[in-house]
């Protein structure tokens, strides 16, 4: 790789690497705050809520990275038109592909980074996720449960507590377990406390009474306890045996087992989450191949620029949009399944014709009048204060 080339490939990873490192830790953040209350609430450790915050940026990567190069590509362009590179390097006959040659070096790193992330790394991570998410559910009444508050813990089962004392000890205890329609069960104690058994999860109740009310034939039995284990080995147990279908390995995507009670509910979501991952490599090359065929030319115009960005913007929205709107198609239709693969080949095929010169495409005028007017605006807006600030 020549000098020409390694300077082109610097300043579009370093602008790659810039954009994605800010746009993922925006998102990151609003990812967070979303999070803060279920951690908190829990009383869990610092150290496990950046944890299980930070297991989401994989899937951020993946979705943010083709964007990010998208405008690292656009960028470097745009810069190098601006300073007149660009036309000096056409004038000295430097060939489009040579150009685009480091772009696309580090577009091939880019999807294999994707490609990487979506086979491998971000299943992983969701799926680790989701056993870290169950640990913490493990201890919800202990710590999830706020004290003068009613915690809905499954379909009608609901807890109450008075107080929090130390040690992890529950005061004024009242358990409300609706799950069976026909006998309605009420728990009261003074006290309680979650612990771990060889045999599961119990609450242990201490000094209380059991309220059991026969729905059928509306007959009350109340039995005084000193000290009652409740079982709470289900709740937990549910969430480790159900993943979703963005928690599945790829293998298991590709082989799912028959038995498996999810595949036929969420089969579409399988099939859906299966072809996403193979076609998520294909739009960062998608991108780039966008923002060369409509800024890889010299430009001597100010208008033309920004025509060329309006556009190439406006096709990167419509091509990434058009994506998540076939792919939620192949969740309910087998035979949308060839279109996943299809629009990003095509706009790979068409902008990267475009870039040879194979086939050209005009600027629409409505296009470059409205950002002629734009940019006009912009400049009378601007000038007055310059002025203004220079007297």
């Amino acid at each position: 790789m020549g000098s020409l080339e390694r300077y082109i490939f610097r300043q579009a990873a370093l602008a790659f690497v810039g954009g994605l490192f800010v746009l993922t830790l925006v998102v990151w953040i609003t990812q967070v705050l979303r999070q803060l209350d279920l951690v908190t609430n829990s009383g869990q450790t610092i150290a496990l809520f950046f944890l299980m915050t930070s297991l989401g940026i994989p899937v951020l990567l993946a979705l943010i990275a083709p964007i990010s190069l998208f405008i690292a590509v656009m960028q470097t362009l745009n810069k190098l038109n601006g300073d007149s590179e660009l036309i000096v390097m056409s004038a000295a006959g430097v060939p489009p592909w040579r150009i685009a040659k480091p772009l696309l070096m580090l577009t091939a790193i880019v999807m294999v980074f994707v490609g990487s992330l979506s086979l491998w790394l971000t299943p992983s991570s969701i799926r680790y996720f989701r056993l870290l998410l169950t640990q913490v559910q493990a201890n919800m009444l202990s710590a999830i449960v706020r004290p003068g508050q009613f915690t809905q813990a499954d379909r009608g089962l609901t807890f109450h507590i008075r107080d929090r004392a130390q040690g992890g000890v529950l005061l004024g205890i009242v358990v409300s377990d609706t799950r069976d329609p026909q006998v309605h069960m009420t728990y009261v104690a003074e006290r309680g406390v979650i612990t771990e058994q060889p045999q599961g999860t119990f609450f242990v109740l201490e000094t209380g009474n059991l309220q059991r009310r026969d729905m059928r034939d509306g007959a009350t039995a109340i039995v005084v306890f000193d000290r009652y284990a409740f079982d709470l080995s289900q709740l937990t147990q549910a969430a480790e045996t159900i993943y979703r279908p963005s928690e599945r390995y790829t293998s298991e995507l590709m082989s799912p087992n028959p038995a498996d009670p999810m595949l036929e509910r969420w089969r579409g979501r399988f099939r859906q989450e299966l072809h996403d991952r193979f076609a998520a490599p294909l739009y960062p090359l998608a991108m780039m191949c966008i923002a060369f065929a409509m800024l890889g030319q010299a430009r001597t115009t100010r208008q033309s620029r920004g025509a060329a960005i309006a556009g190439a913007i406006a096709i990167m929205a419509a091509v990434r949009g058009g994506g998540f709107a076939v792919s939620g198609l192949v969740a309910a239709r087998p035979a949308a399944v060839p279109f996943v693969y299809l629009l990003p080949m095509a706009t790979i095929l068409f902008f990267g014709a475009v870039s040879l010169g194979w086939i050209r495409i005009r600027t629409p005028e409505a296009l470059s009048r409205l950002s002629s007017e734009l940019s006009d605006r912009l400049m009378r807006l601007v000038t007055p204060r310059t002025a203004g600030g220079g007297a």
